[in-house]
């Protein structure tokens, strides 16, 4: 027992040393994997570091000869600039001498002319002297007995040569201004077509005349009443005439019908809706085409409202006569002569293409085009002087201005122009208006459109106010006036249309 407790001590302590020992190994072993890893790790840092000094060092390289190329192209531009101004400056040193020189000979001739003029004053003077000694008269008597005496001998002479003189001056201005209009006759020329007073609208095919038609007539009897025109649907394969004088009422009716077609459902509520689509989509050409007129002449910053009415001019005709074509060649015409004659371009150009702007509402409301054209401009607030320029084209007014007169002239030459203008067709179209207006006179009329050439007034009554019985009575009225007012081939058959409806919606 005395031996087996130091045995036992002995042995922990031996036990303790070997795993102090074996620790030891272990953390040597630790510690040195770690510093394997660790130097492996730098060396990678370091490898990896020197690759990124070995690509700045390249890219470095590269920005610097890129600078160099650069600062070398801007020095060598430099110098040629430099170049360049030397040269301009010696040029300007040598134009500067060639100028001092030439005002120095220039101040040399002014003093050797005012010389001359004192030695003029003093013989001036000298002969006035010795006149007034000889003839015992002052200069001014002198003068006055001088231009009498030649008065009293050569009055016939003088009278003759200024007779002449006005003559040659009269002839050289009549050859100028012929000159000028023609040439810009010659500058603008533009081709004319007379507007017709039908419109031929081609189908797909021939079985959508009979939807047209539609049952007993019903749907070509809708559009003929919203539109205001006649349709003529004979035996032309795929072809259908649309009649009416108004160009507009014809499109209205065109597109009305292009819409009908392309939808494949005609029928009455279809009809209505189509014709008041085609009438919004008139209102937006209309709008294009007085801009796109105000461009083609060059006058911009017109308000929307007067773009507006030069575009309806599209849609009339003055003997047979496009309004808005006859008033872009009027601003051309009278441009290129108020460039000519050296007045307001602008102003001229502009009056020409305003001067019948009272054309687009002159069938709504009374008045003459020209002083409905002044109230408009004048409303809108374009300047006076465009109004001075278009108002005296027919004379209704002086003529107060230059721009006026080249208005009035360009008028004549762009009506005057063979083949622009038909007087036969003018005056059938204003009968027809006046067929329209007539039966518009009438109180309780809510439409009316002159149809078959003038044959037939199609009136549209208002059911409320007119009932069967006095719309017999406004047709025999109408008839009785047209016969007072209006002369005309054969007969005219007025049709008076009443039509009621009643309409209710399920919810």
């Amino acid at each position: 027992m005395t031996y087996t407790l130091p045995f036992v001590a002995g042995l922990v302590i031996v036990g303790i040393i070997a795993g102090y020992f074996v620790r030891y190994l272990f953390a040597a072993r630790r510690i040195d994997s770690l510093e394997r890893r660790l130097k492996e790790d730098i060396r990678k840092a370091k490898s990896e570091a020197q690759d990124i000094v070995l690509e700045a060092k390249n890219k470095a390289v590269g920005l610097l000869d890129e600078t160099k190329e650069d600062l070398k192209e801007r020095k060598t531009g430099l110098d040629r600039l430099e170049e360049r101004l030397f040269k301009k400056d010696e040029e300007l040193v040598k134009r500067e001498g060639g100028l001092r020189t030439e005002r120095e000979e220039l101040a040399g001739e002014i003093k050797k002319i005012e010389g001359r003029n004192l030695e003029l004053e003093e013989i001036k003077t000298n002969v006035r002297e010795e006149l007034s000694r000889v003839a015992g008269l002052t200069s001014e008597e002198a003068k006055e007995k001088l231009m009498k005496e030649v008065e009293e001998k050569h009055s016939e002479d003088l009278t003759k040569a200024l007779a002449a003189l006005t003559r040659e001056k009269r002839e050289e201005i009549e050859k100028r201004s012929l000159g000028i209009m023609t040439e810009a006759i010659q500058r603008y020329a533009r081709s004319h077509v007379a507007e017709m007073t039908t419109s031929v609208l081609t189908l797909p095919s021939e079985d959508l005349k009979g939807k047209i038609i539609g049952r007993e007539g019903r749907n070509i009897r809708t559009l003929e009443r919203l539109t205001g025109v006649e349709l003529i649907i004979d035996e032309t394969p795929e072809t259908i005439i649309i009649s009416s004088f108004d160009p507009m009422r014809r499109e209205v009716a065109r597109l009305a019908l292009q819409k009908l077609i392309k939808d494949g459902r005609i029928q009455p509520a279809k009809i209505e809706e189509k014709v008041e689509e085609a009438k919004a989509e008139i209102d937006t050409r209309i709008f294009e085409i007085g801009e796109e007129a105000s461009y083609e002449v060059g006058i911009l910053g017109l308000p929307r409202e007067i773009i507006q009415l030069l575009g309806r001019l599209s849609f009339r005709t003055s003997f047979g006569q496009n309004v808005l074509v006859h008033s872009i060649e009027m601003a051309h015409l009278a441009g290129m002569m108020a460039a000519e004659l050296g007045v307001n371009v602008e102003v001229t150009k502009t009056g020409a293409l305003l001067h019948d702007i009272g054309k687009a509402i002159d069938h709504e409301v009374p008045g003459t085009h020209v002083e409905l054209g002044r109230k408009i401009l004048k409303k809108y607030g374009i300047d006076d002087q465009i109004i001075a320029a278009m108002e005296s084209h027919h004379e209704e007014y002086p003529f107060s201005t230059p721009e006026s007169f080249i208005v009035a002239a360009a008028d004549i030459l762009s009506a005057a122009r063979p083949g622009a203008r038909r007087g036969t067709l003018e005056n059938y179209l204003k009968r027809l208006e006046d067929l329209e207006k007539i039966a518009t006179s009438f109180d309780g009329v809510k439409q009316a459109y002159a149809l078959s050439a003038g044959r037939e007034v199609r009136v549209f009554v208002v059911p409320e106010k007119i009932d069967d019985f006095r719309a017999l009575q406004l047709a025999r009225d109408i008839a009785n006036k047209i016969e007072s007012e209006l002369k005309y081939p054969g007969e005219i058959k007025v049709n008076v249309v009443r039509e009621s409806r009643a309409v209710e919606y399920a919810k």
